[in-house]
Formats: structure tokens, C-alpha cells, sequence
């Protein structure tokens, strides 16, 4: 591992880290039939992931902080490796949420490791590598995929096939986090630097207020999309998937292209060209047709919101009020609201209306988005102290 550069050891441990939870996604009609769950029941139990994270979250900045990313990207995937195998063996739905709750509480350790990690290697090597790491993390959860789907047809049960995967990953994981580089991002604390606890600045609430938009339309995307194809345009059972894979497979793609345009762009610019793609993604789905016209307007839509999250996740940690650590985690918070938020709106208005003025709900949101992306300006503050000032003979 020592041959491969920062960089490359960075996209690979994203790409590592999201297989186990990956394998886990395909399998979870078979623990729903399982456990003799119905839809509003599976719903509750899932909730058990995103509750964890928001609660770990607040505390996960801080302790990232003082431990560093390295560390904790070592013993996160440890503990996320043991948890992500506990939701296929719960005997009980409400045993169904505490194991999920508990996967969602390392994820947060983890996944705040990682953004970390990313950003120090950007700071300390001057390679712009954010948004194509998360490309890497998006592989990374399709190949996961496609690993718990292969051995779901060979017929091996979930309680051993998600520990198997995560069995086979976490070593070469831990041989890759281990050769991660350690930087001094936070060794010393800033002059005027506020505690990791203080209350978030107004400019990173203007950037989480940016990715609130970018995650409740992915949130949107892979909870309604197949509905959408559905209920809206008549798809049939074969065809109202096609929805979300080709989102996902633009996200991707865009994460991969997305630090290349940021050299070129500037992040302001990618992000508000990303923004225009996405808003007409989400008019195009309102108005489409047929299912050709809304599979490209759910691939529009993927590439215009794929470099959203890592360029605010460089933005906020780019902000010199507080550790880069808590600023990120804030962000992670919001993000995951966003996430949360979107689908069940959607239902709300699709219930009163139908499904396309549900989907037309976002256009609104990435509108607001866009007029903020010029919050990813961030310039680092000026020391409150003058270096020169203690120097004999400098005024």
C-alpha cells in the first residue's frame, strides 16, 4: 500500500468502505418477509439508520476532531463492520431498528472520517480529489449491491452472506487505513478559533442550507422514482427501476468528472452549472411524456446534483471558525435531514395531488440551492494576530 499515493489510498477506502451496507440493500425484502413486516412497519424499522446517525452526529465531530480521521476511519470500520451485520440477524422488528440505529450511530464515525481525510489530502497536496472519492464511494455501494443480489441467488441467507462481506472487506479496509497519511489539520488550534461545541457560523448555515436541497432530491429519487414511473406514466414491473439506476449511474458519473470541472470552473461556477442541470431534470420530469423523456430527466437530475455534497463538504471544512471536523459533521446533520425529509414530503403532496406535483416540489428547493451556491466561495480567514508583530524592527 505504501506505492500508492495519498490520493489513490483515499478513493480507495471510500470506495471500501460503503460494500457491507451495500449487500445489506438487496436483502431487505427478504428480512421484511422475514419478520412479517408491512410496508408501514419496514418504514419504521428503516428509520432506525437515519436516527442513529443524527444522533451520533453532533457528538461524532468533536471526538473526529481529537482523535483525527485516520484513527477514526480505523476504528469505525471496525465497529461499522460488526454493526452492519447485525440488521439481517434481528429476531424482531423492534430489534430490527435498534440494529439498524446502531449501524447508522458507526456510519457517522466513519463517513466523517472520510470527508475529513479527503479534505486534508487536498489541503496538504494541493489534488483536488473530493468529488471523485465520493464517485468512488457510489461504485463502492453498487458493487456491494451487486455482491448482496449474487449471493442472494446462490441461495445463501442474509444472516451469513452481509457478515460474509463484511468479513472479506474489513481487512483489506484496515490495510488501506492504516497507510492513510496523517496531517497536522488540526495539531494546533487556530488563533480565534471557537470551540467545536459553539453554534454553527452563518456561512456554514448558508452551505448547509445549499445541501439541504441536493439531498432531499436524492432522498426524493431513491424513494419515489419507481413510483413516478409507475403511477405517472404507466411503466410496468421491469421498466419502473430503470428510474434510479440511471439517476445513480449519472451521480456517479458526475462525481467522477466533477474535480475536473472545479480545476476548471471553480466550485461556485461547477456548482451553479450542476444546479441549472438539475432544476431542468426535475421540470423535465414534471412535464415528461413518456418513460424515455423521464429517464432522461432522472439522469439530468443525477448529474446536476452528484457534485453538490463534496464540494460543500470542501467548503465547510474550507471555514476557519471552528474545527474542520465539527463543521463537517454539522453539515453531514443537515445533509441527512435533507435526505429524510424529501421523500415524505412528496407523499404528502402526492396523496392531496398526485405523484408529478410531488416531483414538481423540488424544483423550488434546488431553485433555492442554486441562489446559494455562491456560499462555496469560502476564503480562509486572516489571523486575528499579526506574525510580524513580535518581530524586532517590524512595525
Amino acid at each position: 500500500m505504501s506505492s500508492l499515493s495519498p490520493q489513490r489510498l483515499t478513493m480507495l477506502i471510500f470506495f471500501l468502505q460503503p460494500i457491507a451496507f451495500g449487500s445489506w440493500l438487496p436483502r431487505i425484502p427478504d428480512v421484511q418477509q422475514s419478520l412479517g413486516l408491512g410496508p408501514a412497519g419496514l418504514a419504521f424499522a428503516l428509520l432506525g439508520l437515519p436516527c442513529g446517525t443524527l444522533i451520533t452526529l453532533p457528538f461524532a465531530g468533536p471526538i473526529v476532531g481529537k482523535i483525527g480521521p485516520r484513527t477514526a476511519i480505523i476504528v469505525g470500520m471496525v465497529l461499522y463492520s460488526l454493526a452492519t451485520s447485525l440488521p439481517a440477524l434481528a429476531p424482531s422488528p423492534a430489534l430490527l431498528f435498534v440494529a439498524l440505529m446502531l449501524a447508522g450511530s458507526s456510519l457517522s464515525f466513519v463517513e466523517l472520517g472520510l470527508n475529513v481525510q479527503a479534505d486534508a489530502v487536498e489541503k496538504n497536496t494541493g489534488a483536488v480529489i473530493m468529488t471523485t472519492s465520493h464517485g468512488c464511494w457510489s461504485v463502492g455501494i453498487m458493487v456491494g449491491s451487486l455482491l448482496g443480489s449474487g449471493l442472494a441467488s446462490l441461495g445463501l441467507e442474509a444472516r451469513w452472506a452481509i457478515p460474509l462481506v463484511a468479513i472479506v472487506v474489513l481487512p483489506l479496509a484496515l490495510l488501506v487505513a492504516t497507510a492513510l497519511p496523517v496531517y497536522p489539520v488540526e495539531a494546533a488550534k487556530i488563533e480565534g478559533q471557537r470551540s467545536a461545541w459553539a453554534l454553527p457560523s452563518w456561512t456554514l448555515l448558508g452551505i448547509c442550507c445549499f445541501v439541504f436541497g441536493i439531498t432531499m432530491t436524492e432522498g426524493a429519487m431513491a424513494d419515489w422514482s419507481a413510483i413516478f414511473l409507475r403511477d405517472a406514466l404507466g411503466a410496468g414491473a421491469g421498466t419502473v427501476g430503470l428510474g434510479y439506476a440511471v439517476f445513480a449511474m449519472m451521480v456517479a458519473a458526475g462525481r467522477f468528472g466533477g474535480d475536473t470541472l472545479k480545476r476548471h470552473f471553480g466550485a461556485v461556477n461547477t456548482a451553479r452549472i450542476c444546479g441549472v442541470l438539475a432544476v431542468i431534470g426535475a421540470a423535465m420530469l414534471y412535464v415528461a411524456p413518456n418513460t424515455p423523456l423521464a429517464l432522461v430527466g432522472f439522469g439530468i437530475i443525477g448529474l446536476g446534483v452528484s457534485v453538490g455534497f463534496p464540494l460543500a463538504v470542501t467548503a465547510a471544512a474550507g471555514l476557519t471558525d471552528r474545527p474542520a471536523s465539527a463543521n463537517v459533521a454539522t453539515l453531514s446533520f443537515v445533509a441527512l435531514l435533507g435526505f429524510l425529509v424529501g421523500p415524505p414530503v412528496i407523499g404528502f403532496v402526492a396523496e392531496h395531488a398526485d405523484i408529478r406535483w410531488g416531483i414538481a416540489c423540488l424544483v423550488p428547493v434546488l431553485l433555492v440551492s442554486l441562489f446559494l451556491s455562491g456560499r462555496l466561495a469560502v476564503k480562509p480567514k486572516p489571523p486575528t494576530v499579526n506574525p510580524e508583530a513580535n518581530i524586532p524592527g517590524v512595525l
